[in-house]
């Protein structure tokens, strides 16, 4: 190992941060989990990620890909492995103004990206976080404060460039390589490592956002009524209802429908909001005008010590009302987690479902669960948390994986249907047939 590590010093033009420097404590850990890698690699060019990757390969051990860090299950860091830590890829830049087509590096995060937006007045449909990368969130779907009226983030991906597993820099498009390019939208970090994504951003104005709080007791017609309003409501609007807030009184908390209206008309957002407002006893609202690029959170590392457990499912038109009725009364009982349901439909039903590997185009909602704590807080919590999704079993399909704490094999069976499953599989042979990218929901090589 230390002769390739000399090697590697040679050919990487990166930081190779090992146990015992001084930054090692800050860089080891992934936003969520911590970990002990053996290295930490932190690479300045498409050559270094390259040399980086051999580098893994050569060694055997496990290789994490970092880019925000925020995946749940801690794809980002390891105990014992290797780390690619993309943070030094994070350029920003319009490379062509009539076309609004925007190159961004792997490890740029999403609030870089609006940053470097606003002054051309562009934005590109992506999460709610800044600090959430720009590479786990994309190749893995994409849902935010814009995505019923401008779809998933990997719906504007036009091209990218992958380092696979034999250190080769392969180009993915509609053109080139179209296979890749299906994989990677909403295959996850199954294929390699993405060193620079192409979107085609759209114009943006500033968007009316904000929270309309109801009283717990008032939870489930308020639901049912918000789900209704939804389906005819215009696709400038997207919204999240969040109940059993922990900070806020967890199964007594208000019942908070957060709007964003994707338009700075005044009157068209009232015309769309006002019906939330009507269906039940408003104890809040806080909606108002703010730049798209302000209304995305700041997002935090959890500290030592404290664990979260996540799950998510989605739910079609004829499952929705049997899925609130259930998750207004979970969260409105003792032992409730922290329920988020999200709107989706509009732009993204329009794509067909074999179009990306991102196949769940027929939902109309996104279910997620998270519960948070020490280690025996969330092993108590295990149980109750079990038995509310296999209440919600009948009801949901399909999981998010940006939204799952683990990676069993019904978690894989769940974010990828079998036909998916085997188109990845029989790719993943071609573009890495041993496997080295596994610290993801993994999709192994298919057989020859």
């Amino acid at each position: 190992m230390t002769s390739a590590i000399e090697n590697l010093r040679r050919d990487f033009g990166g930081d190779v941060v090992e146990p015992g420097a001084a930054e090692y404590e800050a860089v080891s850990r992934a936003k969520l989990v911590a970990g002990s890698p053996a290295f930490v690699l932190r690479p300045k060019t498409v050559g270094d990620v390259q040399a980086a990757v051999r580098f893994a390969v050569g060694s055997g051990l496990t290789l994490s890909v970092r880019g925000g860090g925020h995946s749940f299950p801690g794809f980002g860091t390891n105990d014992g492995g290797i780390v690619i830590d993309l943070s030094g890829l994070a350029d920003v830049e319009v490379v062509d103004e009539g076309r609004r087509l925007v190159r961004v590096g792997g490890g740029a995060t999403w609030g870089q990206v609006a940053e470097a937006l606003t002054p051309h007045g562009l934005a590109i449909s992506s999460g709610d976080t800044k600090s959430v990368g720009v590479g786990g969130l994309t190749l893995n779907g994409g849902i935010g404060w814009k995505v019923r009226k401008h779809g998933l983030t990997l719906d504007h991906l036009v091209a990218a460039q992958l380092v696979t597993a034999d250190g080769a820099v392969v180009p993915a498009s509609a053109e080139e390589n179209p296979e890749l390019f299906w994989a990677i939208r909403g295959g996850g970090g199954n294929l390699g490592v993405v060193t620079s994504f192409e979107f085609v951003a759209h114009p943006t104005t500033e968007v009316f956002f904000g929270k309309i709080t109801f009283p717990a007791a008032e939870t489930a017609a308020v639901l049912q009524g918000w789900a209704e309003h939804l389906r005819t409501a215009p696709e400038e609007l997207t919204s999240i209802a969040n109940l059993a807030n922990p900070f806020a009184g967890g199964p007594e908390a208000p019942l908070e429908i957060h709007v964003a209206f994707d338009g700075d008309d005044p009157e068209l957002a009232a015309r769309a909001l006002d019906p939330i407002r009507r269906l039940g006893t408003v104890l809040e609202d806080d909606v108002a005008l703010h730049a798209y690029a302000d209304i995305l959170v700041d997002g935090a590392e959890l500290p030592p010590g404290l664990e979260l457990l996540g799950h998510s499912g989605f739910v079609e038109r004829e499952s929705v009302s049997d899925t609130l009725r259930i998750l207004a009364e979970v969260g409105t009982s003792a032992g409730s987690p922290s329920i988020a349901i999200r709107t989706v439909g509009g732009a993204v039903s329009r794509v067909p479902a074999d179009a990306t590997a991102y196949a769940h185009r027929g939902a109309e909602l996104l279910v997620a669960t998270v519960a948070g704590g020490p280690k025996p807080v969330i092993e108590a919590a295990r149980p109750g948390i079990a038995a509310i999704w296999a209440r919600l079993a009948p009801h949901v399909n399909g999981a998010y994986s940006n939204f799952l704490g683990s990676t069993t094999a019904d978690d894989v069976a769940a974010v990828y249907p079998a036909a998916t499953y085997e188109r990845l599989a029989v790719i993943k042979r071609q573009y890495d047939p041993s496997n080295v990218f596994a610290r993801n929901h993994n999709v192994p090589p298919a057989a020859k």
